[in-house]
């Protein structure tokens, strides 16, 4: 695999990424807004909407989360699993769809999320693909993630580690390289939609207020539960759950709600616009964003166009972050996706 120059490279990783309570008691879910269908849906579960606490006050997470607020949810469905390659190629192969990862970069959306007068890559560096973890074979500093993601030429959903990969034995695997609105033309397609952030992390909780969708440990009694990194992040990765990189979906037990892997395995994405600061301003010890200035917010970079992922991913790790939780939140570039990023989708309740 050839990989773009490191201008360009690096670019495009501040384009692309920014990644990467203690008490174990029930939440406050309000009595159910009505009873469950009776007729179900194939590959999509019921989940009974109410209200919860969102985010989280646990200091041993991240500001984005903090302080935690009721918020509530009405009734909708969700997909059991993250949309899988079989999933999205049948997409493809009945519209014909082509995603931004398998097209030439649009100059004019890029330098949208750039300093102005950034000049404009050599046409030659302007070419299809995606970002990929490429683990190094040593110890790295861990404030330089160039270090470990790659712009690789050609990667895309059916190319996972650039050209010469391929989806053979992993027809079940979460797709990835997903940009924003390849995951809405998917969703539009299904006769679905993406969820809001409030909706993905009610699920992912399954009427729970602890800090993972099963409890307070991630291992308990030393069994694991979700596809995450062990070993010395980024270089080691032991692979004490059976996975190096992404698993099959429904390789882990389902939470409370039916639902699989709504942490670890890929990065979801939903339909808010990120904010790094929601919840304070939620809790109104922050002044409301001024969306006539950008719809979003992430003080790491002022001209940022992202979407929250929730969820955390097979990437992360005990000794780098730990956004293997449900209030675990980030932006993903709306123009970009990563080898770490899938998506599922939802639908309204009739």
């Amino acid at each position: 695999m050839k990989y773009l120059s490191s201008s360009l490279c690096f670019l495009c990783l501040w384009i692309a990424l920014c990644s990467c309570q203690r008490k174990n008691q029930q939440d406050p879910l309000a009595a159910n807004l009505s009873q469950a269908p009776e007729k179900s849906i194939a590959g999509m579960v019921w989940i009974t909407g109410g209200d919860f606490t969102m985010g989280t006050n646990d200091q041993n997470s991240y500001p984005s989360e903090r302080p935690a607020v009721i918020k509530r949810v009405n009734d909708f469905w969700m997909d059991e699993t993250e949309v899988t390659n079989k999933q999205f190629a049948e997409f493809v192969e009945k519209t014909g769809y082509i995603t931004v990862a398998e097209k030439i970069p649009d100059w004019e959306e890029m330098k949208q999320t750039l300093p102005p007068g950034t000049p404009k890559p050599d046409a030659s560096l302007m070419v299809p693909g995606s970002l990929v973890f490429v683990g190094p074979e040593k110890a790295v500093r861990l404030d330089d993630i160039s270090q470990w993601w790659q712009w690789v030429l050609g990667a895309n959903w059916k190319h996972p580690e650039g050209l010469g990969s391929d989806l053979n034995g992993r027809e079940n695997h979460p797709v990835v390289h997903i940009a924003f609105e390849d995951a809405q033309a998917f969703a539009v397609w299904s006769g679905k939609r993406l969820p809001t952030e409030e909706e993905w992390e009610y699920a992912a909780k399954g009427g729970k207020n602890t800090r993972f969708p099963w409890g307070n440990e991630l291992t308990p009694q030393g069994q694991f539960k979700a596809n995450t990194f062990q070993g010395d992040f980024p270089h080691e990765n032991v692979k004490l759950d059976g996975f190096q990189g992404t698993a099959p979906v429904r390789s882990f037990a389902p939470n409370n709600f039916g639902l699989y892997d709504m942490i670890g395995n890929v990065w979801e994405l939903t339909s808010n616009w990120y904010d790094a600061i929601a919840f304070m301003r939620a809790n109104n010890i922050a002044p409301a964003l001024d969306t006539a200035i950008s719809k979003c917010f992430n003080p790491e970079n002022p001209y940022a166009i992202e979407k929250v992922i929730k969820g955390g991913s097979f990437l992360c790790a005990d000794d780098y972050c730990i956004n293997y939780r449900p209030s675990a939140r980030r932006g993903q570039d709306v123009y970009s996706g990563t080898s770490n990023v899938g998506f599922r989708c939802v639908m309204d309740a009739e």
